[in-house]
Parts: structure tokens; sequence; C-alpha cells
């Protein structure tokens, strides 16, 4: 019988690539989620029966248990941009992948793969790198022999950075932001799957990997080339923090009013984190440790950022097309 693993937030962006990849390796592939009626679309990612959503509350030590039962190996995805009710910091990317090591120790499970964040740090202002950072010392502790992947922000079809500023300039002609001179180095979101797929067959040596993709750039620049991408003169306005924070509290009140239908697009602890660069170290082990190529931004935005142009997918024609008609 074919190997299993057990992905926690298997259905969230980076856990259907994970699961994606486990799957065309030939594994079973058991996807752990709070909602497996909504996601049943992993299933079209093996054959009949290869993947299967199953019900678990990282939260919740015997729901854990039981999605861990005869697994080989497990993927632990699940995380929180922004704290809601009992899914706090603490709660899921803290206490949540102890658990997950804890029992997965007790479960006899060989190989076990964490997705933390570079910037997880004990001692940060962020309450999301202090709880990653808490999250990755309750792994190690309970598995040492984990693989512990800290990516940069995270870039793909369903990713929750340019996807969400290009949504914001369709009917704005300024794009706010905070912290423009920030560095980031985006990476691919299957080169993250990918690394964890290598972590989770025995294929990488436990430790810690930084994942960055080929380019490092600030938050500016990063955002100048979104615009250029979906063909949108706009105006980056760099937000100074105190002047951020104060925008941050009025969306909370808007968000508090309309229960949650209008949400805050920035937080205060996401302005904390991005006082800090989002780069590789050179300290740790990276990508090109596992044999994988980072991919560029540029060969993958066009591919999903093209429905936020004026044109949408007719765009290249019509360009072309005015092409065509100044060689008359």
């Amino acid at each position: 019988m074919s190997k299993l693993v057990t992905i926690l937030g298997g259905s969230g962006f980076v856990g259907r690539y994970v699961a994606r990849r486990m799957a065309q390796a030939g594994w079973r592939v058991r996807v752990a989620t709070r909602r497996p009626s909504e996601h049943l679309f992993v299933r079209t990612y093996g054959v009949v029966g290869q993947v299967e959503p199953v019900l678990c509350n990282i939260r919740d030590d015997a729901s854990i248990r039981a999605v861990l039962q005869g697994a080989d190996a497990v993927v632990n995805c699940a995380g929180v941009l922004t704290e809601s009710g009992k899914n706090s910091f603490s709660a899921v990317m803290a206490e949540g992948p102890g658990r997950v090591a804890r029992l997965a120790t007790e479960a006899g499970v060989a190989h076990m793969v964490h997705i933390s964040a570079i910037g997880a740090d004990a001692q940060a202002e962020s309450g999301y790198a202090r709880a990653k950072a808490a999250g990755e010392a309750a792994v190690l502790d309970a598995f040492p022999s984990a693989v512990i992947l800290r990516p940069s922000v995270i870039f793909g079809p369903e990713d929750e950075f340019f996807n969400r500023f290009a949504g914001m300039v369709r009917s704005s002609p300024i794009l706010p932001i905070t912290a423009g001179q920030t560095k980031f180095q985006p990476v691919y979101v299957d080169d993250v799957a990918e690394a964890a797929a290598k972590g989770a067959t025995g294929d990488a040596a436990p430790g810690i990997y930084e994942l960055g993709g080929p380019d490092v750039m600030t938050f500016r620049e990063l955002m100048a080339m979104m615009l250029d991408d979906i063909r949108r003169n706009r105006v980056i306005f760099n937000m100074p923090r105190w002047m951020a924070g104060l925008v941050s509290r009025l969306m909370g009140v808007v968000q508090f009013l309309t229960i949650g239908i209008v949400k805050n697009p920035l937080t205060r602890d996401q302005i904390a984190d991005l006082q800090r660069d989002n780069v590789v170290s050179g300290e740790a082990k990276g990508l090109t440790d596992l044999g994988i190529t980072p991919t560029p931004m540029e060969l993958i935005l066009p591919t999903y950022l093209w429905r936020f142009r004026p044109a949408g997918q007719y765009a290249a024609i019509k360009e072309s097309a005015k092409g065509l008609r100044g060689q008359e």
C-alpha cells in the first residue's frame, strides 16, 4: 500500500500545492481542514480515493490524533494572517504546531514538515512573528528531526499579496502602502510546495530552510512592478507609520460595525511586521540546498494578474492591434 501523508491546512493557499505534489508522487493524501465539505476540490488532485479532505481543528488534540493515525508523514501548513475569535496567533501558530509535533511523535510518524515564515523572532514587535518563533521552538522540542521552512512572502494564483493590492487599484487612483523601503524576496508557492514534499518524503535533511525567490525588491518596487503588469497608472503613496496606524484603527472600527463584511486591509500587527526586511539571511539552508531552482516572478505574475488589467484577457490582443495600426 502507498504511503500516507496528513496535511494540516491542506486546503489553504500553500497546502493545496503540497497536496497536489504529494499525490503526484504517488502518496495517499489526507487533507485536514475545519470544513472538509467546502474543500472537496482537493479530491481532483489524484485518482479516485487518493486525496481526501477530513475534519480537523489544530486547537484540538483528539482531532489531530485521529488524522495522524497511520500517517507516514505530516505537513503543517495551518496559519492565520489576522486573529479572529479563538483563532489567535498563539493558538494556531504557537500552540498548534507544538501539539501536532507532540502527537506525531506519539503516533510514530516518520517525517514532519512545518511551514513557518522568515522573520520568526521571539523578540519581534509583531505578535505574528513571535507566534511563528514559538511554533518553531515547540516543533523542534517535540520532533527534533522536523524540517522547518521559512518562506518570504509567497506569490501564486491564490495569493493574498499581489491579488489584494491589484484589486485595490481597480477603483482607486492611489495605492496607499506603508514601509515602502522594506525589502522582500518573494517565493513561488509551488517552489515552497516542492520543498515541503521533499521534507515529507525524507529527501530533505532535518533543519531550518529559508526560502526566497531570485529577486530582492522593496515593497514600493514590487507594487510598481505589479502596476506595470496590470497596465494601470496609479500613484503609490507611502504612508508614514503613524498615519498607517490611524487608518488601521479606523478600518478596524469599520470592520467591527459591519460585522466583518468590510475587512481591515492592514492591521497594526501587520504594520509592525512590515518594519523589518523579509529576505533570506544566508545563515540557513535554502532552496538550492534542496535542489530547487527559484522561479522568477516575471514568469508567473502575468498568468494570474491579467484579470486586473483594464482589458482583462484581451489586453495582449489589443496591444498587438495597436502595434499593427501604427505600421499602417
